[in-house]
């Protein structure tokens, strides 16, 4: 499927992922990981051995399990730039903001600041606070790419209290890039938390969280970290574990785990003590494989790599006459380039693409682009001769 003139000779483009370490590209010039990822090659070798060791050895198998997701969660915190005490495995993205949002002790009138144009996952945690007293602040954008200024923010402190601010550190439709730095010192200055859902950016944007002064984050492992769906990560501040009333607990969240005629509550320290009950062995090895792919290219490599795709694709858009939504310059682009299609409907031209071998999105009003540290030069150049088809059409 991909397309006339998709053949490429075998090393003639290095790219910080291989491209050998993605099946996809064998069939596809797939742009679309900010939607739902393809697996690794990694990731489905690691997710195979996981089940193949469950399928002949049952329980003997799950020390090593245990032993490997210790790995995980290190490389996790080092992926993150946070303290490994304060990483736990969730289900996704949703649980995890759950956790967040229904873990916190709350007091009528609490104001949450989250921008208008969240993902529906990102907002509805707070809005469902609302029989709590909680109060939801929408901030809305200030311009076509999606940024909510740091200035917006500090008007809405101004009119008084704020308990935290939610927001996703890229914005899903147009790929907005949050200033987390700048956000997490207001909400410093403010005695605020700040909960980022990194989902957008983790895997393909360096992080500093810990730096950064991310109180919460979380993230999917389906999208930038090129693992399977049912596996995520949040981030818990080490000095705001306590703070959070534990929802799922279970064997696995006390210090004594294993130790099963022992019943007296004594949470883990650590936010482990998140991971109430047993978890897809499978989903976190790929998960894990993933993510040691990454880490081996260099998250640093891969964000040049990608930022310098993402500024060739706005380029040739725009000489197209198509508007581009997306930031291209200054510190909020990401790997998400969003545009119009003048009269074309983006989701008639979307699945045109993907009849010849193209995948990516119809979001954000437009058409969204969202490459990876794979995607080289020919999977442009395929996306662009498929969109100029699909505009003629």
């Amino acid at each position: 499927m991909r397309g006339e003139g998709g053949a490429r000779e075998p090393g003639a483009v290095t790219t910080p992922i291989p491209r050998e370490s993605m099946a996809v590209t064998e069939r596809l010039a797939y742009l679309n990981h900010a939607g739902v990822a393809p697996l690794s090659r990694p990731g489905f070798a690691a997710m195979l051995a996981s089940a193949e060791e469950a399928a002949h050895l049952g329980s003997l198998s799950v020390d090593a399990a245990d032993e490997r997701r210790e790995e995980i969660r290190a490389a996790s915190a080092a992926l993150m730039g946070v303290p490994v005490d304060g990483v736990a495995f969730v289900k996704n993205t949703t649980e995890a903001l759950g956790f967040v949002a229904n873990g916190l002790e709350w007091s009528p009138g609490d104001r949450v600041l989250v921008p208008a144009h969240e993902f529906p996952s990102t907002i509805y945690p707070w809005l469902a606070l609302a029989d709590r007293g909680v109060v939801v602040e929408p901030l809305a954008p200030a311009n076509e790419a999606g940024e909510v200024p740091i200035e917006v923010y500090e008007a809405a402190f101004a009119e008084g209290p704020v308990r935290l601010v939610a927001t996703s550190w890229v914005q899903f439709g147009r790929g907005w890039r949050t200033d987390l730095a700048a956000l997490g010192s207001l909400c410093r200055e403010h005695s605020a938390l700040l909960c980022a859902d990194v989902i957008q950016g983790l895997g393909v944007i360096p992080a500093d969280l810990g730096a950064w002064g991310v109180d919460f984050a979380m993230a999917d492992a389906h999208k930038w970290l090129l693992g399977p769906e049912g596996a995520g990560l949040l981030y818990v501040a080490p000095d705001r574990i306590d703070s959070l009333r534990v929802l799922e607990p279970g064997w696995n969240s006390v210090v004594h785990r294993k130790d099963w005629e022992n019943r007296e509550w004594v949470p883990d320290p650590t936010a482990r003590r998140f991971e109430g009950g047993t978890m897809t062995s499978a989903a976190f090895a790929a998960m894990g494989a993933s993510i040691d792919l990454l880490v081996g290219a260099g998250i640093e490599r891969v964000w040049s790599h990608v930022d310098a795709w993402c500024g060739n694709l706005a380029s040739a858009v725009a000489e197209r006459g198509l508007p581009v939504w997306s930031a291209r310059t200054g510190a909020g682009r990401s790997g998400i380039v969003t545009f119009g299609t003048a009269d074309a409907d983006p989701a008639t031209v979307a699945s045109q693409l993907v009849t010849v071998g193209v995948v990516c999105s119809p979001r954000g009003g437009g058409i969204r682009v969202a490459p990876h540290g794979y995607n080289d030069e020919a999977d442009l150049e395929h996306f662009l001769r498929a969109l100029d088809t699909a505009l003629r059409s």
